[in-house]
Parts: structure tokens; sequence; C-alpha cells
């Protein structure tokens, strides 16, 4: 609506009754809309579930990779995600030779090389996933590029994640579509909505199985986002429209601290995407958008207890009010007193 709440008369009372209407003042974009609320109505909280998402923090070195993998389990994520380019492939030659934007954070001469130096092997991610094995956490791995796709199919994990980027790379996600059965998890930074309705139109086509498969992510595309453009009330956008037609919303954030992750979580993000790193100091863009471990650990501890939170009372008086009630309320702990003057 383009107006705020309209309370009824029945429950205004100045001596007189009258109709009244009052109206919020504060901007368009703030304002509720009906369709999100009934949306809102029909939501059912799931536990919440959190991606380290490692990318290329690991410097190229399977030994941190492995590491960060560690890190992610102990600060009590639910999975390890990291990330598959083919370089080559994904630039254009002049991309490939052209020197990286930011040099200081460059591991090459030319931004090729910086990508190929920070490019782990498919064997390199098969050991990956395997130590999520032995530690008890889930693998898993953005793709960029059909090549990367198909390598990472290989390995069969339980989700993979298109990127904003690649979000309508459609030669790489037909491959995922119908050769890869798993999850697909796809951000939608940088993209219109005519194109987010497009990508879950393609993914209800074909061996596709939208509603059981997708996983669909609000992300500003930035590192980091300031907080004016993280633009939370978009996940009310996307569940009015996508929440029948998907297995899930997410959201994917670059923001800094951790308070808008639980407040996308109450908004009905069930997924929670965070960039990760043992150290913000570390050579690399990603590095200063990330969580440390002790970041992680308490963003997992906080959105638990929101899914904990997420109720709605049992009874008026819930049992550990009941005493308070007796000791603390008007007309409760002084009834006597006050029926004595009756």
């Amino acid at each position: 609506l383009a107006q705020g709440p309209i309370f009824p008369t029945s429950s205004l009372h100045f001596g007189f009754l009258f109709s009244f209407r009052f109206e919020m003042a504060e901007p368009a974009s703030k304002k509720a809309r009906t369709a999100d609320l009934s949306a809102l109505q029909s939501f059912k909280y799931s536990p919440p579930q959190t991606i380290a998402e490692i990318g290329c923090n690991h410097k190229g070195e399977l030994e941190i990779a492995k590491e960060l993998l560690t890190l992610a389990k102990q600060s009590g994520a639910t999975v390890g995600k990291f990330q598959k380019r083919t370089p080559k492939e994904l630039l254009t030659p002049d991309q490939y030779n052209a020197p990286h934007p930011n040099p200081t954070n460059s591991y090459g001469a030319t931004y090729g090389e910086h990508r190929e130096f920070l490019e782990l092997s498919l064997e390199d991610h098969r050991l990956l996933q395997k130590h999520c094995e032995s530690i008890g956490l889930e693998y898993s791995c953005s793709v960029w590029d059909t090549t990367s796709a198909k390598e990472i199919i290989t390995l069969n994990p339980k989700l993979i994640k298109v990127g904003s980027p690649s979000n309508t790379h459609w030669e790489m996600q037909k491959v995922l579509r119908d050769e890869y059965s798993g999850e697909i998890h796809i951000s939608t930074g940088m993209s219109t909505k005519e194109e987010i309705e497009q990508i879950v139109t393609f993914w209800e086509q074909g061996k596709g199985d939208a509603k059981n498969r997708v996983v669909l992510y609000n992300c500003t595309s930035g590192y980091p986002v300031p907080f004016k453009d993280v633009c939370l009330l978009d996940i009310r956008l996307l569940q009015e429209k996508y929440q029948h037609r998907v297995k899930h919303i997410g959201f994917s954030g670059h923001h800094l601290g951790i308070a808008i992750d639980v407040a996308a979580y109450a908004l009905g993000a069930t997924w929670i995407e965070r960039h990760f790193t043992k150290d913000r100091t570390w050579k690399g863009t990603d590095h200063a958008a990330s969580l440390e471990p002790a970041g992680l650990a308490k963003l997992v501890r906080d959105l638990n207890a929101t899914y904990t939170s997420m109720t709605y009372k049992s009874e008026d008086i819930l049992d550990l009010e009941k005493e308070q009630r007796a000791k603390l309320k008007w007309g409760q702990y002084n009834k006597d007193i006050l029926a004595a003057k009756k």
C-alpha cells in the first residue's frame, strides 16, 4: 500500500466516537504492503543455515583452505564454501591481460595471472570435500563458468552456488540444471526484477525442480556494502513472489557487523551467507568484508537465539509471568485492598 495502517474506530476512545484515519509519516519504501504481511503470516521459520564463504580467502594455499574450513566448523557454520573459475574461459583477453584494479591486492602481474594464482585444482577441491566430511561440515562451491560447473558436479556436493555475476550465464546453468540433482543457491545482486523472474522460470523448466532445489538469495553486490544499500525489505518482495516457487529464500551479505544478518533471518531468509577469513588484514579484496571466527561464532549464536524466539505465546500469561503478575501487576498484588475500597 502507499499509505499507513488504518485503525478501526472502535479502538479509539476520545470521549466520543468518530472516524479516524492515522497515516504514518515515513517514506513509501518503508511502508508495509498488505501482500507482504499476508506472506509473513503464512511463513514458517526453519532453523537458520549459515554458509561460511571462504571463496579465495585461502590465498591460493590448500592448507590455509583446510584451516579455514576447520575454523568455520568450530564457529558453528553449516557449510564451508569456495569458488571455482576457469579464468581464460571467463575473462576476455583484454580483461585477462589488464592489471589488477587494486595492485596491492594482486597475486600476479595481470588480473588473469592473479586469478590463476588463486585457483585451486579439482583435486584440491576433492581433498577439501574430504576434509569437510572428516570434521562434519558441508562442502560447497560457487561456479563461475561452464567448465568449472562440470568439474564441481563430479564431486556431487549437496549444494552448488551461482553467484550474482553468473546468474544469467544460461549455458552454465543448463549444465547445473540438467546434469546435477543437488540444491542450487542463486544470488540476485546487480539483477533486475525481470532477470530474477527469468532465473526462477528457467529453473522451473526441464529438470530444474525449482521448488525443491533452488534457494534464492537477496544480495547487493559491493565490498563492503553500506547499510543504506543493503535493502533488506527486498527479502519480503522475494518471499511475496517466490516463496511458493523455490525451496527457500536466503540472504548473502557483504556489509560490516552481524546485526543485519539477524534482521534478514527475522524477515524470512533461512540461509545466511557471509564471507569468512582468519584475518581481515590479509592481502586480498574480500577480507575486509569478511567475518573472522569470533564474528561468525557470534552470528551463529544470535541466529539460533532468534530462531528460538520466533514463536507466538502459547497462552496469554506464560508460566514465567505468573509469579511476576502476582507480585507486580496493579490489580493483582493489591486486589484485596482495592476490593475493600469499593
